[in-house]
């Protein structure tokens, strides 16, 4: 005669190490997209790029300067256009 005992802990417990790695797995993705995304995003460059426009009233040559030449790059690599600058 064969025992068929189960035993409910270890099922609990598989259940619970399936589920501890997938959440693991998804928290390592999302804080690899995290970490990667908001340097290659132009969605997020053209919002911080138009925020550091409007919090400036009277810019500074040094950092018009400066953004100009995140305007130029925005421009090369991203849509939609953004206006240069007149810095004078």
């Amino acid at each position: 005669m064969e025992n068929n005992v189960t035993f409910p802990q270890l099922k609990l417990t598989s259940r619970r190490n399936k589920f501890l790695i997938l959440v693991s797995i998804l928290v390592g993705i999302s804080f690899i997209v995290i970490i990667t995304l908001p340097e290659n995003s132009c969605g997020i460059r053209h919002m911080m790029i138009i925020r550091d426009l409007n919090t400036q009233d009277n810019i500074e040559p040094e950092y018009c300067e400066h953004l100009i030449e995140k305007i130029d790059l925005f421009n090369e690599q991203c849509e939609p256009y953004i206006e240069i600058l007149d810095c004078g």
